[in-house]
């Protein structure tokens, strides 16, 4: 990769994320070169701007740079201030992520809306995949993006990286300014609250920051753990909950974990936190994570018409890659992009080609050892008394159930599952298998077993 391929490429960057996300994101990095083992260096104003791109952009860009140079690899973002434009001869200095002027009188109230951090144009309730895992969290996210009342002050979404937190915080942003155009709606990640809270101690510009914090209809904050340990910080983000929440002001809030898992959190901000309405985006199950690859199929079909893809793929990407929904969605990618410079379908060899480092890194390292034991000791029984041959209803559904999760969570084959079950018949598997997938969706109290086991073993 060259700086003159790079710089062909922005054009279709910018078709791609959208003028908005183009201009904030990807026209400040600088190219700064490529090392002999496909490591690609792109300069960025900040780390935070650098992490930014790399977490929301990085798949989208090897994707893009991978159609010029397929000895990419990897990109690297190194953190420096950018070139000065020619036709200012001062020395310039980047501006603070995300900093916004104060509005002048002659703004209109659209242009004050979302004054904080972008908002990436894909993440809309449209695009995001309902499953149980998400469910209560999507149908929370619906009724405050509806506006009205306040109903629960603040919503809290916590979970795990890449289980939808800031899609659904995107999308609530993305209705409340469409159905309330004069509404002043702010997001940003509590970093930026960070960085605005000392730069206006710096510039002792405190009153402009309080007013313009205090003057918002809704404030949205992402990945509030940031905050935990920052005295002084935690100061100012108390007293700005209470202003909000006493003029009645929505307040949505993200992060990590619940808050009273949060680490050097104050206890006055946690119980603050704790007062609305805490929801739990539990990780992906597998009927979740291929819906959403179904979904993103659908999209990339719109840019490489004609590509093929074999029965099982999704299946087997879904089954495989079970931690990360960014990291599933990022091999999807990659798959496409693969194929179309190649030339070939989409099949189970060209899975195995193109993602043998992903696959490699997502190989499930549980045992069915520790499978037996764990559902043995969940349903209060005997090991051998699971693995045994007696047939009686309270063995044999946890033997099922056990079998049904050697199945999701190991690589091993059927025959050798039935030989750690007593030497029975891989038949026999296939029919706990199916048994449990069929209880599953029939029977709550099983679903739930089996959805707790589940987390219990990846944690």
């Amino acid at each position: 990769m060259t700086k003159e391929q790079w710089g062909a490429l922005q054009e279709q960057i910018c078709r791609t994320i959208g003028q908005n996300n183009y201009k904030t994101w990807i026209e400040p990095l600088r190219f700064r070169g490529m090392t002999n083992e496909g490591v690609m260096t792109l300069q960025a104003p900040t780390n935070f701007f650098g992490t930014y791109v790399s977490q929301n952009f990085g798949d989208m860009l090897l994707a893009q740079i991978s159609t010029v140079d397929a000895s990419v690899r990897r990109l690297n973002f190194q953190a420096g201030i950018s070139e000065p434009k020619r036709e200012k001869q001062e020395t310039q200095k980047p501006a603070p992520l995300a900093e916004a002027e104060p509005a002048s009188p002659a703004t209109t109230a659209k242009d004050q809306s979302l004054p904080g951090a972008p908002l990436d144009m894909r993440f809309t309730f449209d695009t995001f995949v309902v499953g149980k895992p998400n469910e209560l969290a999507h149908a929370a996210a619906r009724r405050v993006a509806e506006g009205g009342p306040v109903t629960f002050n603040p919503l809290f979404l916590y979970g795990g990286v890449g289980l939808g937190k800031t899609h659904l915080m995107h999308a609530i942003a993305w209705e409340l300014s469409q159905r309330n155009p004069n509404a002043t709606v702010l997001y940003l990640s509590a970093e930026q609250f960070m960085y605005r809270f000392v730069q206006a101690l710096r510039e002792r510009k405190m009153m402009d920051f309080k007013e313009m914090f205090r003057s918002v209809d809704v404030l949205m904050v992402d990945d509030v753990q940031f905050i935990a340990g920052k005295d002084s910080t935690q100061e100012e983000f108390f007293h700005t909950f209470n202003a909000l929440v006493d003029q009645n002001k929505q307040i949505i809030i993200s992060a990590d974990r619940a808050p009273d898992e949060i680490k050097d959190l104050e206890n006055r901000i946690r119980s603050r936190l704790q007062s609305g309405l805490v929801v739990d985006l539990h990780p992906t199950d597998y009927e979740l994570r291929l819906g959403i690859l179904q979904s993103k199929v659908e999209g990339y079909r719109g840019m490489h018409p004609g590509l093929q893809i074999d029965d099982g793929v999704l299946e087997f990407l879904a089954h495989r890659i079970s931690t990360n929904v960014r990291v599933l969605e990022g091999a999807l990618t990659r798959l496409f992009a693969f194929a179309s410079l190649v030339g070939k379908p989409i099949n189970m060899d060209l899975v195995q080609d193109s993602l043998a480092d992903v696959l490699r890194a997502s190989e499930r390292k549980i045992s069915i050892d520790e499978i037996q034991r764990r559902v043995a000791e969940h349903y209060n029984i005997r090991l051998s008394d699971m693995i045994g041959p007696k047939r009686v209803r309270n063995f044999a559904r946890p033997r099922q159930v056990a079998m049904y999760l050697c199945k999701q969570l190991t690589s091993r084959s059927l025959p050798e599952i039935g030989r750690r079950f007593g030497g029975r018949d891989h038949t026999t598997v296939m029919h706990g298998v199916r048994r449990i997938e069929e209880l599953r969706l029939q029977d709550g109290q099983i679903d739930e077993d089996v959805e707790m086991l589940r987390r219990a073993l990846e944690a």
